[in-house]
């Protein structure tokens, strides 16, 4: 992809992803563990959780979720309480000794603290060893005897099937920041999803937009065997709790850094705010920064035939048309109206002005660089079609099948439903993010009398025979940054600052 004037996105190893692989030794370790160790562990955290319960279910009874009240002596007593039983209910899980690093600012002075990287359901111990409050879906409180513990800390609950949610949300983050100590600390996890700790992944600005001092507090697992992360591709939740539970022992570092007050200019720009204390956090843990945000994850984490496979293009593309308001609620009919559109130019190349007409929005300096990443040649046109197939590829990933259909639908001859070779590598580019495809092993392989062209009912079929498709019928340089070949006129382009 052209090297935009934004800073280009950075991407590593996937965050969302989590493998585990285990030696023999640890395989029999475990084998052992699992009949001795585990079901008194397990019999033991059960016990504990059970025994919070009626203290929580107590102290939450008629009381507002809007209004503080007085703190009297004996719902002090019961926070006391709770807090011993669920380190007890740790201690019992095999967190003996946790590390805690730096003194928490008081509620008064700080009211917020953002912690990061999340990475697990783990990471609710310094939550409850502080009885801080958290910032989750409404659905929580459903979940037995844990439910009850959520709603206890008095936390801010996300209405997911309120359209106004995250507005909501952040008022009432303001407000209680705004309180003056009045209530408890609000522990945020912005990056607002699990990741395997490889890299600290966008903050959400939610923290960040009341523009008072914050806390940044870090975390370690300093495990040999990671079995504490729980992300999206990987080890489900219970298999997590078994191997964990099979843990000796599973240390954990909690380091409260310095305060962060933010400078005027940050207090006016939440996403400045935000970024300048992720990059702060990251420092302190050591660990590179990511530029992929919880809506990335459905993109990085692609599957199907024509599954992504350099994903970093695409990212930058979908951020884009993200601030352009292109992605909350696209819907396959809206996709399948600006195909018909871009149909019906029969490959006429756009200007800025022009795409802007067609889009129906203002010129602005994010629409002029998505403009500027499918301009091929240099000319400052571009062939629309291309930018409907990365917007269908961004907006449903993993239904690749889908976008080929309407790519063909764009590009296919209205007499017999044929596609040139040159037009099926260039949408094979934007699906997949690569550059340079190669068809010839593809054409070879159908051998038929027309091997330059190829309808979308042959390609399906193709590829339903074949699972592996991509991979053993095409060719193409994966990592366009390392290519010295000159750059492809079709899809979108790349260079080796990509």
């Amino acid at each position: 992809m052209k090297a935009l004037n934004s800073r280009p996105c950075t991407v590593g190893r996937n965050p969302f992803i989590h493998e585990l692989k285990f030696t023999m030794t640890e395989k029999i370790k475990i084998g052992l563990m699992s009949v001795t160790v585990f079901p008194v562990r397990l019999l033991l955290v059960s016990f504990f959780m059970l025994l919070a319960w009626p203290f929580a279910f107590t102290a939450s009874m008629g009381r507002s979720d809007y209004v503080i009240e007085p703190q009297s002596w004996w719902r002090r007593f019961v926070d006391l309480c709770l807090r011993a039983i669920m380190r007890a209910m740790w201690f019992c899980g095999g967190f003996h000794w946790i590390k805690v690093k730096g003194e928490r600012a008081a509620p008064s002075e700080v009211p917020i603290l953002t912690v990061a990287p999340h990475s697990s359901y783990f990471d609710a111990i310094p939550v409850t060893m502080n009885m801080c409050s958290i910032v989750t879906k409404l659905e929580s409180r459903s979940i037995p005897v844990w439910g009850t513990l959520i709603s206890y800390i008095r936390p801010v609950f996300v209405f997911r099937s309120d359209q106004d949610s995250r507005r909501k949300t952040v008022e009432e983050i303001k407000r209680r920041a705004n309180s003056g100590g009045e209530w408890p600390q609000i522990m945020i996890f912005p990056e607002g999803t699990c990741t395997n700790r490889s890299g600290l992944i966008l903050f959400k600005a939610g923290a960040f937009i009341p523009g008072l001092p914050v806390q940044p507090v870090v975390l370690r697992y300093p495990n040999k065997l990671d079995t504490i992360t729980w992300t999206w591709q990987g080890p489900g939740a219970f298999k997590l709790l078994w191997l964990t539970l099979c843990q000796l022992h599973n240390p954990m570092d909690i380091e409260y850094l310095p305060i962060y007050t933010p400078s005027e200019e940050e207090r006016e720009n939440p996403a400045l705010f935000a970024s300048n204390v992720r990059k702060l956090m990251a420092k302190a843990l050591e660990m590179p920064l990511t530029d992929l945000s919880f809506d990335d994850r459905e993109i990085s984490l692609s599957h199907g035939p024509l599954r992504i496979c350099d994903y970093s293009s695409l990212l930058q593309f979908h951020q884009l048309v993200c601030r352009l308001g292109l992605r909350a609620g696209r819907s396959d009919t809206l996709l399948q109206d600006q195909a018909s559109r871009a149909r019906e130019l029969q490959g006429e190349r756009l200007s800025l002005q022009d795409f802007s007409q067609f889009l129906n929005l203002p010129v602005t300096h994010t629409l002029t660089q998505v403009h500027s990443l499918f301009d091929q040649c240099g000319d400052g046109l571009i062939d629309i079609r291309h930018f409907v197939i990365a917007l269908s590829t961004v907006h449903r990933p993993s239904q690749s099948m889908e976008t080929l259909k309407l790519a063909f639908k764009m590009f296919e001859s209205e007499e017999n439903g044929y596609v040139l070779e040159e037009d099926l590598a260039a949408m094979l580019e934007i699906m997949l993010g690569v550059r340079e495809v190669e068809l010839s092993g593809l054409f070879s392989a159908l051998g038929g009398p027309d091997t330059a062209k190829i309808t979308y009912a042959e390609l399906h079929h193709f590829i339903e025979q074949h699972p592996h498709f991509v991979q053993d019928y095409l060719d193409f340089e994966n990592h366009p940054r390392k290519c010295s070949q000159p750059k492809s006129c079709n899809g979108l382009s790349h260079s080796k600052d990509d």
